[in-house]
């Protein structure tokens, strides 16, 4: 088989690009190695930018999200007792995050690639990548026991932290910066109604506490926790008397809980890897970059990648190599900007062990500095609606 692409991994990232490429009129198969339940299975973050939105409107994929969505215009801060709202709207001119799951945007890019009749290999087993590093590069994989091998102009490595893109890489050509924090995130999901009708992201001397939501009737929870703990020793009441003792008293007094349909434990880390461009190989999402999820930029960093490799690609097609030159490199740009921010953001609302009532109390005090400075709030705000594309 010839294409022009050949996109390895069939999450979010890999789906966009393929639809970005179709629009440009770019040849691709998509390549994934789960079936597509398991990928649409996978429960994961769903605050999207602004730029995040727009991308998903212009190829096609945004009415069921626009329906469906949450616009959310600010988020509150809780410390100290109460919680605090940041202003999104008035604060960045009128800009918007939009709540829908990252499920549902993977599943509204499937159903268009199908919908337009494009070649999405699930299930590939053992797949490999060759000859990036020349001209006429080729990917390899086994599905229901049948061998292919797919010769393309370029391969693109959205295939996330474990997968075969980034590990195909020379180690000597590759550098990587990490962060491992030593808390993780207590997820349960609930069909419950959620206790605000925005986000709230609450530091308290207990530890981080998040209350999101999917919809108007499911409701999305955290709890900072032990990278030692497990999910079998938390049940619902327990996790809910948890919640509780780290909300405001009259968010407390207003959970609404049920049972869980879903319970998990995250690690929280941040990861870089440069150069994000091998030859006629590209990286782009999680396959280049985690950040922790306290500043939702995950998925969001994986669609601004995308757009600027399926742009860099469609100056290639037209006669032009500057994009693909200059791919690592502005996307890189990005990418740390957002690092930062998930970092600091991540730094601000956690207890960290070693921190003691020190730490606690400096974090307060920015805390109270930020909802009291418009100039703190602003670049809070900035960063959270996300930086210009």
């Amino acid at each position: 088989m010839r294409v022009q692409v050949a996109i390895v991994g069939g999450g979010p990232a890999g789906h966009l690009l393929g639809q970005l490429l179709y629009k440009a009129g770019i040849d691709a198969i998509v390549i994934e190695q789960r079936s597509q339940a398991y990928v649409l299975g996978r429960i994961r973050a769903g605050v999207l930018e602004q730029g995040t939105t727009d991308l998903l409107d212009e190829v096609d994929v945004g009415a069921r999200m626009h329906r469906e969505g949450l616009v959310h215009g600010g988020f509150a801060l809780g410390f100290g007792g109460a919680h605090h709202r940041i202003d999104l709207n008035k604060l960045t001119g009128g800009k918007n995050v939009m709540v829908y799951g990252q499920t549902e945007v993977t599943h509204d890019l499937m159903d268009a690639r199908a919908a337009a009749g494009l070649a999405t290999a699930y299930e590939a087993e053992n797949v490999s990548l060759h000859d990036f590093d020349g001209p006429n590069p080729k990917v390899r994989y086994v599905q229901h026991g049948v061998a292919h091998e797919v010769e393309c102009d370029f391969i693109a490595g959205c295939d996330g932290f474990h997968g075969v893109s980034r590990a195909s890489v020379p180690a000597a050509a590759l550098k990587t910066y990490e962060r491992v924090y030593p808390f993780g995130w207590l997820g349960v999901l609930s069909d419950t109604p959620p206790v605000s009708e925005e986000l709230v992201y609450a530091n308290h001397a207990r530890g981080f506490a998040l209350c999101s939501m999917r919809s108007h009737t499911r409701s999305r929870y955290y709890v900072q926790c032990s990278l030692e703990d497990k999910v079998e020793n938390w049940s619902d009441n327990a996790f809910w008397d948890e919640l509780r003792s780290r909300l405001a008293p009259e968010l407390a007094e207003s959970l609404v809980t049920g049972p869980s349909i879903e319970k998990s434990i995250a690690p929280l880390r941040s990861f870089v890897a440069e150069p994000m461009r091998f030859g006629r190989l590209f990286l782009a999402g999680d396959a280049a970059h985690i950040v922790p999820p306290t500043g939702a930029k995950g998925l969001n960093l994986a669609a601004s990648d995308v757009r600027y490799l399926a742009r860099a690609l469609a100056e290639f097609y037209a006669g032009s190599e500057a994009g693909i030159n200059h791919y690592s490199d502005t996307c890189l740009r990005r990418v740390w900007k957002a690092v930062r921010f998930s970092w600091w953001f991540t730094s601000l609302m956690h207890k960290f062990p070693d921190a003691g009532g020190f730490g606690q109390k400096i974090q307060e005090a920015e805390l109270d500095y930020l909802i009291h400075s418009q100039a703190a709030s602003t670049s809070l705000a900035e960063n959270y609606v996300g930086l210009p594309l």
